[in-house]
């Protein structure tokens, strides 16, 4: 059997509700459930290293304040609760660029509470699963996630940001060449890459998948509601992709898609 995570990164109160339905629909029809990676209270100024805005916030509703919490977008969170298929993992809490890569654990701590208050305050459950922005994790990061969270997404993992009290189980996983890991308690989870994406050739997209999926017990398959609306518009070829990845999906008897809540329950076999 071959188990998937569908993980959509960036979901925040500038999202529109319709954006979500329209790219999840063929799946949550189908009985599978969605897990969502929401920003807490994103900041609405946020640029990429070459200064453009983030396309979760040029792909969405206009901000009206530096930060926005989730639980101010009424409508997005009525969605949200009205559908069962969707499972919410905490992602940052601001989004700042690279906002878990320092070491001030008070800092750290700081922001992990007040994304779990916002996120509460808005009436969603204690999320299973942390998503750091930009995959990116420091040893100090690690730490206070491993200490909240029973699961880690992210896309790698470096000895040198790992917490030394891990390093034995991480030697073991580099030396089997697992994709995934447990240390601590914790279920640590790797993804191949952003294969459903506007920066790959359409016509490839699927056969990644395919072999991705068909290449391990476990997979985590990454995509961004923004990059099927840049700019608010509808990429109608890249939504296509990934309404034909559902009916693949839905084909395959040996495939079942799970959330981060069945493996946190260990109902899942991550190696």
């Amino acid at each position: 059997m071959h188990y998937v995570i569908l993980r959509d990164d960036d979901t925040c109160a500038l999202t529109p509700p319709a954006c979500l339905e329209r790219i999840y629909r063929p799946f949550l029809g189908r009985g599978m459930p969605v897990n969502l990676a929401m920003i807490p209270e994103v900041r609405t100024d946020v640029r990429t290293p070459d200064g453009r805005l983030e396309g979760y916030l040029t792909a969405g509703g206009a901000p009206d304040a530096l930060l926005a919490p989730v639980g101010q977008a009424s409508g997005l969170v009525s969605y949200l609760k009205a559908e069962p298929g969707f499972h919410i993992a905490q992602h940052g809490c601001h989004h700042d660029l690279f906002e878990f890569g320092g070491s001030d654990r008070n800092e750290l701590a700081g922001r992990l509470e007040r994304g779990a208050d916002v996120l509460r305050e808005a009436g969603f459950a204690q999320p299973a699963a942390f998503v750091a922005p930009y995959d990116r994790l420091s040893r100090a990061a690690f730490i206070e996630v491993a200490s909240r969270f029973r699961v880690v997404s992210t896309g790698w993992f470096e000895l040198r940001s790992v917490p030394a009290r891990w390093w034995a189980p991480y030697a073991l996983k580099k030396l089997g060449k697992r994709r995934h890991w447990r240390a601590g308690g914790e279920y640590l989870l790797s993804h191949p890459g952003c294969l459903l994406s506007f920066h790959r050739p359409h016509g490839g997209m699927l056969a990644s998948v395919r072999r991705a999926v068909e290449g391990g017990t476990l997979t985590v398959l990454v995509s961004h509601w923004w990059e099927f609306f840049r700019g608010g518009l509808p990429d109608d070829k890249l939504i296509s992709v990934i309404h034909e990845m559902a009916e693949w999906l839905a084909s395959r008897p040996d495939v079942r898609v799970v959330s981060f809540g069945d493996v946190a329950g260990g109902r899942v076999p991550i190696n």
